[in-house]
């Protein structure tokens, strides 16, 4: 018999995380600084930043899977850990920017502005469903349960790695639309 313990441990855990995140970035999102008093400018130098944050993450998911196909373990635990901490940082920044400025609208049109908005929803949807997916991975990862953590890896790499390369891409195709 199997010991899922730790597994059993960290479920509402990832409950509670997958459910909080949304939700706190979504209010987060129509939050305006301004509204409340506070006169702070536009945290314009961040998207960039935190594009180039998911661009880093798509590079580490990768170096990552490659890692621990050459059996280099700890290396993969460290990259892995590490990506989660890019994906945190991204959040963080991606917060402050969206309230502290208004939303950019995609000025594109034709096929270009449905290939965005394509790209776009899809990356957002994914986003929410990585959040529980990486969790799940990683607690399966700690709890040494590496049968069911390969298992659920082959699902969440992939989806991972979409959300980090959507991530530049929608900023590459919004970028010239920014107010500065």
């Amino acid at each position: 018999m199997e010991d899922n313990s730790l597994e059993k441990k960290y479920n509402k855990f990832i409950v509670a995380v997958s459910i909080v995140i949304p939700v706190v970035v979504a209010i987060l999102f129509g939050v305006k600084l301004k509204d409340f008093g506070y006169n702070v400018e536009p945290l314009s130098m961040l998207p960039p930043v935190y594009a180039t944050i998911n661009g880093i993450t798509a590079v580490v998911l990768v170096w990552a899977v490659i890692a621990i196909k050459n059996g280099k373990r700890v290396l993969h635990e460290r990259l892995m850990t590490l990506a989660i901490a890019l994906s945190v940082a991204f959040l963080v920044m991606y917060v402050a920017y969206h309230m502290t400025a208004d939303s950019t609208k995609y000025g594109g049109e034709g096929i270009l502005r449905y290939a965005y908005f394509f790209i776009l929803i899809t990356h957002i949807l994914l986003s929410i469903a990585i959040i529980p997916l990486v969790l799940i991975t990683y607690v399966r990862a700690l709890a040494q349960r590496f049968d069911r953590h390969k298992k659920i890896a082959k699902i969440t790499f992939p989806l991972w790695l979409y959300v980090a390369i959507t991530g530049v891409v929608v900023y590459l195709m919004i970028s010239p639309y920014y107010v500065h």
